[in-house]
């Protein structure tokens, strides 16, 4: 899936891992070889399932098992280091946490733009003060269509 990452996502990927790192540790979590090459791919540039992370993961250490992955997922989520976010039909997609942002997913081509999470403040403002209700704008996509799949405006 392709994305474009703000300004702020964008920190050298061992930079990252270190911080989640340290985290981990914090929070008494061993650092297991399986745990860093998941980290690994979780660093790399977009939203990626749990089955394409397993495969990344697999190309250096074909013996771990897809509950491993999803183990580690459950636990980095409930840490709050990745966000599993829902871009459309298909399954969860997980990336790391470094920054508050939204989705907006083409219905058409499938592409992933990232906004700052202020993009959403003012759908954020309007929840909360209507209906008490906070939104997590990092766990789902806005379905739309992007610039190059819009019709054209010219056509009359």
């Amino acid at each position: 899936m392709g994305s474009q990452a703000p300004a702020a996502l964008r920190l050298p990927a061992a930079e990252v891992i270190q911080g989640v790192l340290t985290v981990l540790r914090d929070h008494g979590c061993r650092i297991t070889q399986a745990r860093l090459l998941l980290l690994a791919a979780l660093a790399r540039p977009g939203h990626h399932s749990a089955e394409e992370i397993a495969a990344a993961v697999r190309e250096q250490a074909p013996a771990v098992h897809l509950t491993t992955i999803y183990r580690n997922l459950d636990e980095l989520e409930r840490l709050h280091i990745i966000d599993r976010t829902y871009i459309s039909h298909g399954p969860a997609t997980y990336h790391l946490a470094s920054a508050a942002h939204g989705h907006l997913a083409c219905e058409a081509c499938g592409s992933i733009a990232e906004l700052p999470g202020e993009a959403f403040r003012a759908l954020s403002d309007a929840a909360l003060s209507a209906h008490g209700f906070v939104i997590s704008p990092s766990r789902f996509a806005v379905p739309g269509r992007c610039a190059a799949c819009q019709p054209s405006r010219d056509r009359g």
